[in-house]
């Protein structure tokens, strides 16, 4: 506990002190950093808000903790059975902006998949997919010409990765890329473990008009050894109603826009 006759800190030094502590501890309480600090709980709930915002810390009930390194890509069917709920609330929002006529960019994941049903009545769309299942859920949509990307096939996750599928991605022009990932913070924006996505993902920035991240709540926080863009590269995300408004703040603040995807879908635009 801070010495009664120590000069106070000033809210930058403490909250230096709260990252440097959760760096060793990994996850603290609000008491435990009230403890430590001698500041009341309202004080450090300011810092942990302040910091969260920053995209330096996570708030959990209770407390905080830092975020965590992803060092392994959970596979397709893992993912398959999380959060439904939340991915189908995600598919419907991007849906929306999908307009007859466009050529979307359509990333491997169970959530963008999700997009499918959403998109049965828009005619003329030209779908490009890296993802196998992808592809293949629009087989039987009346009119969408669908452009699969050649690549080497990740098996786990049942996608083309690699330097082949960003070459033919390209080649095109694309109104919107819908982006997926499993890591995500303001920090560090948006990484991965696998280096073989890193290409690819970049590639379907640079060749579109437009750039959605669709990425759960659940995976706010954790990060991978390779970066491959910064949050503020793209021109909106849409998450589910999970993420904390301090976060949704601080993505606002670097100019893009966020949907809070739910029964009530949250707008909040930079």
């Amino acid at each position: 506990m801070s010495d009664p006759d120590e000069t106070p800190l000033i809210p930058e030094q403490r909250r230096e002190l709260i990252v440097k502590h959760l760096r060793r501890e990994s996850v603290m309480s609000y008491h435990q950093l009230t403890a430590l600090l001698g500041v009341s709980q309202m004080t450090i709930r300011r810092d942990i808000a302040a910091l969260e915002s920053a995209g330096r810390v996570l708030a959990t009930p209770g407390g905080a903790k830092i975020s965590s390194r992803l060092s392994v890509e959970p596979s397709r069917l893992e993912k398959s059975t999380r959060d439904l709920l939340e991915k189908d609330a995600m598919a419907a929002e991007a849906a929306r902006l999908v307009q007859d006529g466009m050529t979307v960019f359509l990333d491997a994941g169970t959530t963008i998949q999700a997009m499918r049903p959403y998109l049965d009545s828009l005619a003329d769309l030209t779908v490009v997919s890296n993802d196998l299942a992808v592809v293949g859920s629009f087989l039987d949509h009346p009119t969408a010409d669908i452009i699969a990307l050649g690549g080497r096939v990740e098996k786990a996750n049942q996608s083309t990765v690699g330097r082949l599928a960003a070459l033919a991605l390209r080649e095109l022009s694309v109104d919107i890329a819908f982006l997926s990932s499993s890591s995500w913070d303001l920090q560090r924006g948006v990484t991965t473990p696998a280096e073989s996505k890193v290409e690819l993902k970049k590639t379907a920035i640079a060749v579109s008009s437009e750039s959605v991240l669709v990425a759960g709540s659940s995976k706010y926080g954790s990060f991978g050894r390779y970066r491959i863009f910064g949050l503020d590269d793209v021109d909106m995300i849409i998450t589910d109603a999970g993420l904390s408004e301090p976060v949704a703040a601080g993505i606002r603040d670097q100019g893009v826009s966020v949907i809070l995807a739910g029964p009530t879908a949250r707008r909040a635009t930079g």
